[in-house]
């Protein structure tokens, strides 16, 4: 129970509820749809639109409209901020395609569509070949590993995360906590905070690699994937290495990992389909997806592989099994319009008030979960979604059409008013 004047919460609700149903209404005309491995952020959107949309009429989101003084000012803003992030997808597209063209052509290229026969099996190119012989070259030292390992206590894995940024660091509490032997590198210098989670850290690739970790976690973003991957000492791993992928796409680093990687090593492709934010207070019943893509049949592969998805296991995730493919079907449009709508309303500066409906809860959350993630993650679900320029068209139109069902009626609103106080409706015209 809170009392307040009638104009504190004009002051307070507003512009709030305004936003609220402007999002909401937005979205509602795309006629998003649920998906077997929704993101808390995609849950919270397609809850907004249910409430907006169907639950409330045209004619409150109008007197909204009509009685909020800046109401005007609230959707050129928001149109502002549309614009910009636009214009940032857009020059991040137009700096990429110009490096391909006028730049070094190898220089942090994104990999491009890479080629498979007609089984699904990448074909195998000149890096891959290079990946094989250094596999030849590592096997000597194998017989010495093997030998050490049998002294390893067999509940725990030897897990080496490559990039420890915001993420890297996010799974490594969880794998520490765990009693799991944690290494990492990463190009930025993480020593202090790698010391303080209990992970031992290494300055260099080669160095990481000399330990032989028996799973190779691959925390980059999704733009330095392939030119991180392809800077890998591999000859320095056992053959039967295994390697997983977390990245937010999943048919890029499949493809990518089968090219590059030696036919021995097992390939894991994941999505922890959560982050720093949203499961900040535990995993539980969160989606965490993954691919066998590929994985050998012996039991200590078998059990290597299955002990790595132990540990989301443990932590109550939603295990879900699937095609990359499959994920990709799901997945990508829900991420990108989530993050989208997240990074719009980022630029608006929102903030709480005292008087805050659950709708606009939903939104300011949103903000801050989106905002967490680096630009890259966000231009990466851009770049790999091949419907995310659709999409984006799609917004513009939506928010387009919801501006003229408003101005609609407010032409009809004053168009009444001339004439019913004008006696001689002629003059009017005149």
């Amino acid at each position: 129970m809170m009392e307040m004047s009638c104009a504190e919460h004009h002051n307070y609700a507003a512009a709030s509820q305004f936003i609220t149903l402007t999002v909401g209404r937005v979205l509602g005309e795309l006629k998003l749809e649920s998906t077997p491995i929704n993101t808390k952020g995609y849950e919270a959107l397609l809850g907004l639109v249910e409430n907006t949309s169907s639950g409330d009429s045209f004619d409150l989101y109008y007197e909204l409209f009509m009685h909020h003084e800046n109401a005007l000012e609230i959707l050129e803003r928001l149109g502002l901020a549309f614009d910009a992030l636009k214009n940032q997808l857009f020059g991040y597209l137009h700096q990429f395609v110009g490096n391909q063209l006028f730049g070094n052509g190898n220089a942090d290229k994104v990999a491009a569509p890479l080629q498979e026969d007609q089984n699904g099996t990448a074909l195998v190119s000149s890096s891959t070949s290079k990946a094989m012989r250094w596999q030849n070259a590592a096997q000597p030292q194998d017989h010495k590993a093997q030998i050490s390992d049998r002294f390893v206590d067999n509940s725990r894995l030897k897990i080496a995360i490559v990039g420890f940024g915001n993420f890297g660091r996010f799974l490594a509490k969880t794998m520490v906590r765990q009693g799991h032997l944690v290494l990492a590198y990463s190009r930025s210098d993480y020593t202090d905070v790698a010391q303080k989670l209990g992970v031992a850290y290494f300055s260099n690739a080669e160095d990481l690699f000399e330990k032989r970790p028996e799973v190779v976690l691959i925390c980059t973003s999704i733009l330095s994937t392939e030119k991180v991957l392809r800077s890998l000492p591999l000859q320095r791993l056992k053959k039967n290495t295994l390697f997983v992928d977390i990245l937010s796409v999943k048919e890029f680093p499949r493809i990518l990992l089968l090219q590059n990687l030696p036919l021995d090593c097992d390939i894991l492709c994941t999505h922890p389909m959560f982050g720093p934010e949203s499961g900040k207070n535990g995993w539980n019943g969160l989606p965490f997806v993954y691919d066998k893509v590929r994985v050998g049949g012996d039991e200590s592969r078998v059990s290597r592989c299955n002990k790595f998805l132990d540990i989301f296991a443990r932590e109550g995730c939603k295990m879900v099994e699937m095609s990359c493919a499959e994920h990709d079907m799901h997945a990508a449009e829900s991420q990108f319009i989530t993050h989208t709508v997240g990074r719009v309303l980022g630029k608006l500066g929102l903030k709480s008030t005292a008087v805050d409906t659950n709708g606009y809860k939903t939104l300011l959350s949103l903000v801050e979960t989106t905002a967490g993630d680096s630009f890259d993650l966000y231009y990466g679900l851009f770049l790999y979604n091949t419907n995310a320029m659709e999409q984006l068209k799609m917004l513009d139109m939506a928010f387009e059409s919801l501006k003229k069902q408003l101005f609609r009626r407010l032409h009809g609103v004053i168009h009444n008013q001339i004439y019913e106080e004008t006696p001689d409706k002629s003059q009017v015209m005149q």
